[in-house]
Parts: C-alpha cells; structure tokens; sequence
C-alpha cells in the first residue's frame, strides 16, 4: 500500500468561520482562495451534509459538525486516491482507500495513514488482515502471498519477519552431535544417555521460554562422514546408545566442496547406519563464497548438492533432509525451486523468528546445555508438535 496522507482542511475551515457569523444555514456558500464550501452551516462553520472543493476537485464531501468532518464522508489523499471513511473531529476512525494495487480497509491514525487494524486485497490476489503502522504491516498478522504462500507471524515496516516462537514443553525438542561433545584436545568426556534433558536454550539470540527449560531430547542426529575421508569416530557408539535408550536417531554429512558427490555419497552410506525408523538422512552444506566460486558457481555446487541427494535417497529408499543456514536459503535455494519443493530443511537461524521455508527442524542455538554432555550442544525444535512428530516418524523415517 503506497503511503500517503489526506489533504487537510481544517484551516481552511477555521479561516471560513472566521469570516461569516449567523444561524444555520442548509445551503450556504463559503469561498477562500480556490477552495469553495457548499452545504450545511451553523454558526459560520460547516455542519450537516456539506462538499469542500479546490477548482474542479473534490476535497472532502460528506458530514460535517461545528466545522470539523465528523461521520460518513470521502477525501481524497495526497496520491490523489478517494478514501470513504468514519470520521471524528477531523480524524478517520475506519475507512477504505484503493488504487490499480489493491483496497485497504481499517484504521487510521491522526495523520489520516493507515494504522491499527486493517485488512489489505492486492489486486494479484495478495492478502493480509492484521497490525499496521505508517501505511504498512507492522505487528501480527495474516496474510498470503500472490502466489498462495501463507504467512503467519511478525511484520515489520512492510516486511514478513516470520512466526514469534514462545517455547514451551509441548515443542520437540532434538540436539545434534559430532566428536566435540565427547572433548577436545586431551581432555575427553563420556556422554551420560541417561540423563540427557535439555536446560538451557543459549544467549547466542533472545528467545521468549514460557515455564521452566527442561525438556527431554525428542530426537537426536549424529555426524557421521565429511567428504569422502573424514569420519567421526564416536559415531557407532553414540548411535547405538541412541538406539538402546529409545531416542530417535539419523546420521549427517558434512558436504565437501573438494571431492564430488558420488564419492561423498558412498562414503555415508558405507560408514553410517540406516534401520528401520531412523531419522531420515541429512546433508550439512556450508559452502563459503570463495568455495561456491572454485567450484564453477552457485549452479555447479548445486548440481553436486542434488547428486547427493539423489544417491543417498536411491540407496536408503528414504529423502534425505538438506541442512543450510538461512543466508543459503535466501541466496541459493531460489536458484534451485526443485529442492525448494522436493526437499525439507532443516536450518540454522539464530534468532527470534520461525524460518520462512518447507521447514522440518530449526536450530535454534549453537549454545545451549544438556545434562549428561559436557559443555555446548547444538539444540533443534521439530517444526510442529506431537502429532506432526508422530507422523514425521511414521512418514518420513528409513523403511
């Protein structure tokens, strides 16, 4: 919606009243300059049904009492659109202005922009009901883009911020794994399965946590294999105490931009497990702009992604999940609209916000605490609640 404010009148108003005096009038004619009132007067000022005009334009026509607009009326704004409006003491309580981009109708605010409340039609089929300030979506709010995305959550200047997550014991709950929960250097630490539960969500970003945090590990992946030569060598081991102690569990690749996909591919496969109900595989793509570049591109590392993809999914009959950070998301997967669609994300965004993709898992911290671990976990929330993971499980685990 383009902002814009209405005309003011008031002024001219007053100048009015101060140049004729008397008892009501139907039909009276008042004129400053270019501006010429036509309608009802009382007391010298404009009140009942009266049309205020500049030239051959309408200004304002509609109600009018003791010199203000007040009721049912329409103006036009400066961008020279009609609005139709409620109005009190010269200020819109709710109206609805449109133009060749779509009809708003809501609130104002004292400057006449849209403000509060307000329902938006695009005329590409766009739609959003919600919070507004300064001429835009500001607040909560609903809305669907041109397209037919749904998208509920934070709006900011215009913008979509996504959905304000409050995290509560009735999310799911994961972390994921590699050999640095088990020491670095010389010192080495044993992981206690027993008594994993989750205590803390990190500092790393703000987070609003309804209740205490103490939340039993849902699921958990592993890292398995980077490249073609480089594996984790807690990996087994972790694994199957997964297994014994009942969590759900799935093994990840760390993608390597020297070595080509096949060879990475047989790589996991050989070194990782896959029975029945574990967790879909995971492909880890970091790619740093210098290495996208030495590989020929954002194509070229792409294409190598998908031969990942394919393979691991050909091997375990089951689709694997493409882990990115969100600065992948919005520069690289609008190049690749297949694995937008065909594939479910598991990211990295550290912040207050739900990411804005075909979303499975969300990692919400590098930063947080579980008992039974030693020092930092990365601490992941499945997109949905018991339901949706019972499902995830059922649907989406190897057969």
């Amino acid at each position: 919606m383009k902002n814009a404010k209405i005309i003011p009148v008031l002024m001219l108003v007053l100048l009015f009243a101060a140049c004729t005096g008397g008892s009501y009038d139907a039909s009276a004619t008042l004129r400053i300059g270019r501006f010429v009132y036509r309608g009802g007067v009382d007391g010298g000022k404009p009140d009942g049904y009266g049309v205020l005009t500049c030239g051959d334009s309408v200004v304002y026509s509609g109600q009018w009492r003791a010199g203000r607009r007040c009721g049912y009326g329409t103006s036009a704004d400066t961008l020279g659109r009609i609005v139709t409006a409620l109005w009190r003491a010269d200020t819109i309580v709710r109206g609805t202005v449109a133009d060749s981009l779509g009809e708003y109708r809501g609130e104002f605010d004292s400057a006449s922009v849209a403000s509060g409340h307000g329902v938006w039609h695009g005329a590409d089929g766009a739609w959003y009901e919600g919070a507004w300030r300064g001429g835009a979506p500001d607040g909560f709010g609903c809305g669907v883009a041109a397209g037919g995305k749904v998208k509920v959550g934070e709006w900011r200047q215009g913008n979509y911020r996504g959905e304000r997550m409050t995290y509560t014991d009735e999310r799911i709950y994961g972390i994921d794994i590699s050999r640095y929960q088990h020491g670095r250097g010389r010192k080495k630490y044993a992981i206690n399965w027993a008594k994993l539960r989750i205590t803390h969500l990190g500092d790393i970003s703000r987070k609003k946590v309804s209740g205490r945090v103490d939340y039993p590990v849902s699921f958990v992946y592993i890292k398995s294999t980077e490249g073609a030569s480089v594996r984790n060598p807690y990996y087994l081991s972790d694994y199957r105490a997964a297994r014994r102690h009942g969590i759900p569990v799935g093994a990840y690749h760390f993608f390597s931009t020297t070595s080509t996909p096949s060879r990475q591919a047989g790589y996991f496969l050989r070194h990782s497990r896959f029975a029945k109900g574990d967790l879909p595989p995971v492909l880890d793509v970091e790619p740093t702009p210098s290495q996208v570049k030495k590989m020929g591109g954002a194509q070229a590392m792409l294409s190598r992604v998908r031969t990942w993809l394919k393979a691991v999914h050909r091997a375990t009959g089951t689709r694997p999940v493409l882990y990115v950070s969100q600065q992948f998301v919005n520069k690289y997967l609008p190049l690749a609209p297949d694995l937008a669609r065909d594939y479910m994300v598991w990211i990295a965004r550290y912040g207050e916000y739900r990411p804005d993709v075909r979303l499975a898992i969300w990692q919400l911290c590098p930063d947080g605490r579980v008992s039974g671990i030693t020092g930092e976990v990365d601490i992941n929330v499945f997109n949905g609640y018991h339901d949706d993971f019972e499902k995830f499980l059922r649907n989406a685990t190897i057969k």
